[in-house]
C-alpha cells in the first residue's frame, strides 16, 4: 500500500472500543498501524476508530444517528463503512469485500475484491479509481479540501442539469453528507421524466 500524499491522520487508536469486534482483521491491522488518514488532497479518506472528530470515525457512519443503513435501504447493519471519496460516495466491506455506494442515488456498484486490493488500485490509479476529476477541478479554481470537507456538486450529477455544468464548493462533510441523504431520499421512487425541486438555503 501506497501511503504517499498524505495530508491527515487519525488520532491514536482506541483499542478498548466495542466496534473494533466488527471490523476484519486486516483492517484492523492497518488501523492500528495508522488510524484512518486523508490522502491525495481529500480524494480518499478512510476512516479510524475514535470519538472525536466525529467525522474520522467509523462508529459514527456504523451505528450513529446518521448510519447509512439507517438512510440508505441499500446498506444493511453488517456493512462497514471504512471510506469515502471527495464528493461524498462511500466505500463499505461486505461480506470481506468492497461496494460502493453512490450518495446522491442510493444505488451501490461490487467490486469482487477485498481491502487489500481496493488499496492498491486506489495507488495506482487515484485520479481514476477514486474518481478524482471534480477535486483536480476544484483544485484548478483555487480551491482545496482541508480535512473534514467535502466537495458539495450542485446540480447533483445524477440530474439531467448536470450535463450543462455543475457548481464545485469545499463544505464541512457531515453538511454535504445531509444533503445527499435528504437527495436520495428525494428521488427515491421517481419515475424517468419525474422531477424534483431543490431548494438551495443560504
Amino acid at each position: 500500500m501506497n501511503l504517499e500524499h498524505i495530508t491527515y491522520i487519525g488520532p491514536k487508536l482506541d483499542e478498548e472500543a466495542e466496534i473494533l469486534a466488527a471490523l476484519p482483521d486486516n483492517l484492523v491491522s492497518l488501523l492500528k498501524q495508522i488510524n484512518g488518514f486523508v490522502q491525495y488532497g481529500g480524494g480518499l479518506h478512510l476512516r479510524g476508530v475514535c470519538n472525536s472528530p466525529e467525522w474520522h470515525s467509523i462508529g459514527s457512519m456504523f451505528h450513529g444517528k446518521f448510519a447509512l443503513n439507517k438512510i440508505y435501504t441499500s446498506i444493511s447493519e453488517e456493512d462497514i463503512p471504512f471510506a469515502e471519496d471527495c464528493v461524498g460516495d462511500q466505500f463499505l466491506i461486505r461480506d470481506k469485500e468492497i461496494i460502493k455506494l453512490f450518495s446522491e442515488t442510493g444505488e451501490i456498484e461490487k467490486y469482487g475484491y477485498g481491502l487489500s486490493t481496493f488499496l492498491d488500485e486506489s495507488s495506482k490509479n487515484p485520479v481514476d479509481f477514486l474518481g478524482m476529476e471534480p477535486l483536480l477541478q476544484l483544485q484548478s479554481n483555487g480551491s482545496s479540501l482541508e480535512p473534514g470537507q467535502l466537495i458539495h456538486v450542485y446540480p447533483p450529477f445524477c440530474t439531467k442539469e448536470a450535463k450543462n455544468g455543475v457548481s464545485l464548493k469545499a463544505v464541512p462533510s457531515n453538511e454535504v453528507l445531509h444533503f445527499l441523504y435528504d437527495f436520495s431520499k428525494q428521488i427515491s421512487g421517481l419515475g424517468e421524466n419525474e422531477r424534483v425541486e431543490v431548494k438551495i438555503v443560504e
